[in-house]
């Protein structure tokens, strides 16, 4: 949280004495570690205050002398302190104990009760019960006295299972800040200490992590590693020593270990590293840490573990996860990134087993009035009243707006009353952020979608091209809430979404971003949170009419006698519609990501294995092994695969031997691109994105010219006519990018066309956030009046909560299902670790299908058709079922009879399907 900043110099400087009374042994990360059933996430505060809220007051967490705690202040009432929701880690029956570490101080000096005496630190159970009244179960309590660490310890046992559980630390009198270095919960049995069913371990696979034993066991990447206690005014964060890397004269040079033989297969584990950098004149870089892994039959692999922007002036950590598919002969883990001659110094380094985090519970929402504006004075029938200027802009009122609400908003809300033709008028606007706006803080529930609705309109006198964007401000963090590009003097709407996940302390919506000097007008701005799933309705009887065709099944046996009167069952065990995901090299090793893939997907697109910068790093240096294994795998179980991509516009993807080439030199390099992966992969893929993203990127074109697009495709065609290809670009669909609206992609496939570009398919590539049916919707209608099909060609969402990413996904699911231009889904990766997007996937790490795979795998099954009743005097059974393929069993005769049978899509109404007996 840590709303509020002042006061905090004071209390860090309170708390030195504290921390020098303090032992080096206790809960240091460098020395210990803590048994991985714990069940509080987060528990020594090693990631901030994630996972943990504070209960009306404010926290921070601090460190000092290599110690490492909360402080929890600005307590106003005795309830008041730190939480975290454990509902999902409990279970009844079990007895559990609670061991922490805790202290207090005082938040003024001026309050002597506080210096000199004690306060009650308690650790309190609060079990909700919908419907019913909430209880408070005190676990234990401890007396602390100032600049003292006190041990906390009780045990709980809960007789039934709340809907709801949390745990928080409260106690002291108003004034006295609460102090937390740890909080351990973990569950004992006869059989010892478990999490679940399952004994975990915990051990960290690096060999002398912290150089206790000078560099024995590590190694220089390409330079030189030394052991240190101290360089200067550089001293260890935690333990005695560190390490630093010296004569580094390449980015990948870094501090290395081998540790073959001690890591496993299909388990995910943690990395977590102390680094700085040090030299050069260089303050803050980048460093990585990354797995190399040779496999046995010498495939080399590089895995990406973490990122983070490291500075000489400070010491920070590093922390992702990984998990190999396959076996390995070889896995080594380095530090790397920064630019040559720049110091790596790492203080110690974990690698092990990743704790199991347990699934996100359901959102607790209530009282949410869906549909309802949460706009103060929206129609300014009341002036401007509500509303205030953000920067010293004057805002007004006008007449003259549209008395409708914007399309998208009608489409979510149906019939609506008229606006009053009133808008709001901002003038006098010196800075492009400036404009109208309204605190909503009060009115904003978390983990609740919200759809932005508006008209506006540029003031007169205004030329060129300008955004004009729904902004919030959360605390310190900027959300887009849709956005318009306006040309002209009419009224535009502007659509959007946005929901908040995270506890915040106030809220603004302003809307911004004509240059200054520009005024502009908003009429009937809405906010309102969407019960998205009363679109679903629609979909359906939309699905029905589209996806579906009427079958006629007719019945034959040997003798030609009358079937009429048999039963039939129907069961419809695959839909035809194409529902594929991103796969890569490494996956097809493990057996439980290829069982998933090929139980649920019946197309493919490879993440990287066909880039350009992949097939060829380094020019005239081809690697084709990946691609061909995979094309391989999918052509051994019958999948369809896309070809992603032949080349991609946005310069930063380009690899530098491309970059550095004169005009004459790269257009024959594009060309031998073409005719090299065309002719080698010729019948191969049944679509290609010819030239990804050129609505965000101008790399080839603005070397080569505006022709070099068009001929792409021209050329593409030529060597492979089997192929449909495609333009892929991303934030089409959701409102909230001008670069990329549905217009501006519509105008640059027509200007392909016009140039005689073969554009057979318009990609949509679908990472979006807090999707709206009716936004989605609509841009896919605008979409379809160019006659081609749609793919989504990259969808993923995203969300913390698994259940709300499964409302997230299943609206984008039947969006596409249920859009007559829409002919076919593929996802951008679906296993955890192997997404671009965190919080996207529908699969743990280890294999564990979550909510929203759970909701992917229903969504489904909802596409498939079932149908039973009796054969007619005809020998004929009519139903109506999806595309795809289907088993008829016929009931009442001497042998149970099963066949199999497939439903196509017809130009016809009536599809006949004969079936001999």
């Amino acid at each position: 949280m840590g709303k509020k900043s002042g006061g905090w110099l004071t209390l860090l400087k309170d708390h030195t004495k504290l921390h020098r009374s303090q032992k080096s042994k206790d809960w240091n990360m460098a020395s210990s570690s803590v048994t991985s059933t714990n069940i509080i996430q987060n528990h020594d505060f090693s990631n901030g205050l994630h996972s943990w809220y504070t209960n009306s007051c404010d926290g921070v967490v601090v460190e000092k002398q290599s110690t490492r705690y909360a402080v929890i202040a600005n307590r106003k009432e005795t309830w008041q302190g730190l939480e975290q929701d454990i509902t999902t880690r409990i279970s009844p029956g079990l007895t559990y104990t609670l061991i922490a570490h805790v202290g207090v101080s005082a938040e003024h000096p001026h309050l002597h009760l506080h210096l000199h005496g004690h306060a009650d630190v308690i650790a309190t159970l609060k079990l909700e019960y919908h419907g019913s009244e909430t209880k408070y179960m005190q676990i234990t309590r401890t007396s602390v006295s100032k600049e003292r660490w006190e041990k906390l310890e009780g045990t709980f046992v809960l007789p039934e299972k709340p809907d709801r559980v949390v745990l928080y630390l409260e106690g002291p009198a108003p004034g006295v800040n609460i102090l937390i270095k740890s909080l351990v919960v973990t569950c004992a049995t006869s059989h010892g200490i478990v999490e679940g069913c399952n004994v975990v371990e915990d051990e960290n696979i690096i060999l002398n992590p912290n150089f206790e034993d000078g560099v024995n066991n590590w190694s220089g990447r390409g330079c030189t590693i030394a052991r240190h206690d101290s360089m200067g005014k550089i001293v260890p964060k935690f333990g005695k020593f560190f390490a630093s890397t010296t004569q580094r004269t390449q980015n990948w040079n870094g501090i290395q270990q081998d540790i073959s033989g001690r890591v496993k297969r299909k388990l995910a584990y943690s990395v977590i590293a102390t680094v700085r950098i040090f030299g050069n004149n260089v303050t803050s870089a980048d460093v990585r840490a990354t797995l190399w892994v040779q496999t046995p039959d010498s495939r080399e692999q590089y895995i990406g573990i973490a990122t983070a922007q490291a500075t000489d002036k400070e010491w920070m950590q590093l922390e992702g996860k990984f998990l190999l598919n396959g076996s390995a002969s070889k896995v080594v883990v380095y530090l790397e990134g920064p630019p040559p001659g720049v110091d790596i110094l790492l203080n110690g380094m974990v690698v092990k087993h990743a704790e199991k985090i347990p699934p996100s519970p359901p959102p607790y929402i209530e009282n949410v009035d869906y549909g309802v504006n949460i706009i103060t004075n929206s129609d300014l029938r009341e002036g401007t009243n509500g509303w205030f200027p953000l920067g010293n802009c004057a805002l007004g009122v006008t007449t003259g707006s549209p008395h409708v609400l914007p399309p998208t908003a009608r489409d979510t809300l149906g019939p609506h009353e008229p606006l009053s033709g009133h808008g709001i008028h901002a003038t006098n606007r010196t800075q492009t952020w400036m404009g109208p706006a309204q605190m909503i803080t009060d009115k904003i529930k978390l983990f609740v979608t919200y759809q932005v609705s508006a008209w506006v309109r540029l003031g007169h006198g205004s030329s060129g091209s300008h955004n004009v964007n729904v902004a919030l401000g959360v605390d310190n963090q900027w959300v887009n809430g849709g956005q318009v590009e306006v040309n002209d003097d009419r009224w535009h709407e502007i659509s959007g979404s946005f929901r908040i996940e995270k506890e915040f302390g106030k809220i603004m919506v302003y809307v911004q971003g004509p240059a200054p000097g520009i005024s502009f007008m908003l009429a009937g701005f809405q906010i309102f949170p969407v019960d998205r799933k009363a679109r679903f309705k629609q979909l359906k009887q939309q699905t029905d009419k589209i996806r579906k065709q009427d079958v006629t099944l007719k019945f034959s046996n040997l003798d030609e006698s009358n079937m009429q009167g048999k039963m039939v069952i129907i069961k419809q065990i695959q839909n035809s519609f194409p529902i594929g995901s991103c796969i890569s090299r490494s996956n097809i090793d493990n057996e439980d990501f290829v069982s998933f893939f090929l139980k649920h997907f019946n197309w493919a697109v490879f993440g990287n294995e066909l880039k350009w910068y992949w097939t060829e790093s380094q020019q005239g240096n081809f690697n084709y092994r990946d691609a061909d294994d995979l094309l391989e795998f999918c052509n051994r179980n019958n999948i369809p695969v896309r070809g992603h991509c032949i080349f991609w516009e946005v310069e930063d993807t380009v690899q530098n031997w491309v970059k550095n080439l004169s005009k004459s030199d790269l257009a024959i390099a594009v060309n031998n691109r073409l005719t090299g992966l065309l002719n080698r992969y010729k019948g191969k893929f049944k679509h290609y994105d010819v030239n990804n993203e050129m609505l965000h990127g101008s790399f080839y074109r603005d070397r080569l010219g505006n022709e070099i697009r068009p001929n792409m495709f021209k050329i593409a065609n030529k060597l492979d006519p089997s192929s449909v290809l495609f333009v892929n670009d991303y934030h089409v669909e959701d409102g909230c990018d001008t670069r990329s609206s549905p217009e501006k992609y519509i105008d640059q496939i027509f200007d392909l066309q016009e140039h005689g570009a073969p554009v057979g398919g318009i990609g949509v590539q679908g990472h979006i956030d807090s999707p709206v049916g009716s936004i989605v919707g609509s841009n896919l209608d605008k979409l379809g009046l160019t006659g081609l099909p749609i793919w989504f060609t990259e969808l993923d969402v995203s969300s913390v909560n698994e259940h709300v990413r499964a409302d997230d996904l299943e609206v984008m699911m039947w969006e596409a299902f249920g859009n007559p231009g829409v002919e076919g889904i593929v996802f951008w990766g679906f296993w955890e670790l192997f997404m671009s997007r965190e919080n996207s996937h529908l699969v743990n790490a280890e294999g564990e299908v979550n909510e929203a795979g759970k909701r992917f795998i229903e969504v489904k099954k909802e596409w498939l058709s079932h149908a039973h009743g009796f054969i007619d005097e005809e020998n004929e059974f009519r139903f109506r079922g999806f595309e795809g393929t289907y088993e008829v069993e016929i009931v009442g005769i001497c042998e149970k009879i099963v066949k199999t049978f497939v439903v196509e899509k017809s130009g016809s109404e009536v599809v006949v399907v004969s079936i001999g007996l």
